[in-house]
């Protein structure tokens, strides 16, 4: 009964569509990439999003924030000057918001877990953050700890405490000065409740960016979606039942953004012959031209190569989202379609929004003919029409995930 109540009053928040804010990640390599994939700031466009996050700055041993990329960020010594330039885009769009991601994939987790457990270096890193977010012109950031009481944490489960206090004490000091504290978290199940205690950490932000990407990849045994809308026998991720997990662990739909990928991973198969769902893998697949990752590939490479090469494309029903193949080579992506189910989704659940991961691996020159930035589009028209989610699909299961498995990011560099 208790879940019925959920729902009903998911349901009824759904219906008013407060779904409005849709976060667009950049991550600032692609200005390193060759050809038709390199992607600078320039190429952002301001229009089709209501908050930019620059991906990423790290974390120093005193707790104080740094660019991993000087050369392109600042403009000491002739530098590109981006935090500058990216900032200059709200010139351009005047309710936008700029939002720096402190943190990610490769800044791993014992340097976030060391600051947040000395309330000296957690004062450190929070006079840090805003100076730099003052400086540069942004206006919050997003904190990217991946993740507290894992990977090589030396303080393990006094994380969870730790990382509440961080953000009790941060709300304090940003919320005096108009700054927006968001987190990225992990999405699912088994591997949150080993991070976070949900209602603990959602008093103390603006909003909680759910990471409901790489549920599969091909650090597993067998083919899996990377973000499957719903489940199917046999798989043990998908958005609605991590959207439902952390909605009843306490956050509140209107602090919940989405993660919507826009780049899927790539499978070697172990027979060319089987090569639907769970078919067996050897591991990565194809590596795109621009992003050159094994196992990961932008949907901007990937939605050219199945056009131009013969590749067999097909739709899983139940999952709501594509995948293709080609010989031995297995993909799981996102297209138009699977991205306006997901936005759906979240306006059935009354969340605030939704965010991309990321823009530049979107097809922004074209080169598919959908025209420029088709996903973000069809992100922004789904937010303007009629929901058709069937209310009696959203799946109220819960599932497990072993975090430790994941070998491949695409969400650093």
């Amino acid at each position: 009964m208790k879940g019925l109540i959920l729902l009903s009053l998911l349901f009824t928040l759904g219906a008013v569509h407060t779904t409005k804010i849709v976060g667009c990640y950049y991550g600032t390599w692609a200005a390193h990439r060759p050809g038709l994939g390199r992607f600078t700031v320039n190429d952002i466009d301001p229009h089709l999003c209501t908050h930019l996050v620059y991906a990423f700055a790290g974390l120093g041993a005193q707790g104080n924030v740094k660019s991993l990329d000087p050369e392109l960020d600042l403009a000491d010594d002739g530098g590109a000057d981006n935090y500058r330039l990216f900032n200059e885009i709200k010139q351009k769009n005047t309710g936008l918001k700029t939002l720096l991601a402190i943190g990610g994939w490769n800044e791993l987790s014992a340097k976030f877990s060391n600051m947040a457990a000395s309330p000296t270096l957690r004062k450190k890193f929070i006079e840090s953050a805003i100076v730099t977010l003052t400086k540069h012109g942004f206006d919050g950031v997003v904190i990217s700890w991946l993740y507290p009481n894992e990977r090589d944490t030396p303080n393990h489960q006094a994380d969870i405490e730790n990382f509440a206090a961080l953000l009790k004490e941060m709300k304090v000091y940003f919320d005096e000065r108009g700054l927006l504290v968001t987190i990225a978290v992990t999405a699912a199940g088994e591997a949150a409740t080993k991070s976070y205690v949900v209602a603990s950490i959602a008093q103390y932000v603006h909003f909680i960016h759910l990471m409901t990407h790489d549920f599969h990849g091909p650090w597993d045994a067998v083919t899996g979606h990377n973000s499957a809308l719903h489940k199917e026998q046999g798989t043990l991720f998908a958005v609605d039942a991590a959207v439902k997990y952390w909605l009843e662990k306490g956050c509140p739909p209107g602090k919940l953004v989405l993660g919507i990928p826009f780049y899927g991973h790539t499978y070697r198969l172990r027979y060319a012959s089987i090569h639907g769902i769970n078919s067996p893998s050897t591991g990565p697949g194809i590596m795109g031209p621009y992003t050159r990752l094994q196992g990961a590939i932008g949907y901007n490479e990937l939605c050219n190569i199945t056009r131009t090469e013969r590749w067999t494309v097909q739709r899983d029903a139940v999952a709501q989202v594509p995948y293709a193949y080609s010989g031995d080579n297995w993909a799981s992506y996102d297209d138009a379609a699977s991205v306006r189910a997901k936005v759906q989704l979240a306006r059935t659940y009354g969340l605030i929004g939704v965010y991309v991961w990321s823009v530049e691996t979107d097809d922004f020159n074209n080169v598919c003919g959908g025209g420029r930035f088709p996903l973000l589009h069809a992100v922004n028209n789904a937010l303007n029409e009629e929901s058709t989610i069937d209310d009696d699909s959203i799946d109220s299961t819960q599932f497990t995930i072993n975090n430790n498995k994941r070998k491949w990011r695409f969400t650093n560099k």
